[in-house]
């Protein structure tokens, strides 16, 4: 994957409120942008994430139906999760993986980076493609407040999910899928 441009940082000029919450932090800040234009603009700061999409040597892919309260309802998405302190995005994954699906895989590659929200978040997403799938002997516990089934799909099942409209499924997972199949040359 080709990297990201180069930042070109606003200058900052002050911060006139916070607001923290569980994994995010939201600031309302004065800044100069690089084009000298000065104003007020609110950013949610957030320590980033990482993604896996994990495909099974039978060519299944692991997916979630997870429940999202900020949408009200479930929703199709790649088992994923947000980084903790100084936290490597592949050891994330390879946590996030075992919680979230009772998977682990011996094989990840590089899918690049993702920035899903840009117009009001600084949060990165690190895709990965998990392959060599084993299924857990003992699943390790996750987050309590995840509610998630775990859902084995062919390519054609994903793809028609995406397509058809008839399945919430958010950005980061269809981003990720493109990325897989342009990676795999399906």
């Amino acid at each position: 994957m080709a990297p990201l441009p180069p930042l070109e940082p606003s200058l900052l000029l002050e911060t006139t409120g916070t607001l923290d919450s569980r994994k995010i932090r939201f600031e309302v800040s004065r800044i100069k942008l690089p084009i000298g234009i000065e104003g007020s603009f609110g950013v949610i700061k957030h320590p980033g994430a990482a993604l896996a999409v994990p495909i099974t040597e039978e060519g299944q892919i692991i997916i979630l139906r997870q429940y999202r309260f900020a949408v009200s309802r479930r929703i199709l998405e790649f088992p994923a999760g947000t980084l903790e302190k100084g936290e490597d995005p592949l050891t994330s994954m390879k946590r996030e993986l075992g919680e979230e699906s009772g998977y682990e895989a011996s094989t990840w590659d590089s899918l690049g980076t993702m920035l899903p929200c840009p117009g009001y978040s600084n949060e990165m997403i690190h895709l990965f493609l998990a392959r060599g799938l084993n299924e857990m002997v003992e699943r390790p516990c996750g987050d309590e407040d995840e509610d998630l089934e775990v859902l084995l799909m062919s390519k054609e099942e994903l793809n028609r999910c995406i397509s058809s409209g008839n399945e919430a499924l958010d950005g980061k997972t269809v981003t990720a899928w493109f990325r897989a199949c342009q990676f795999l040359g399906l």
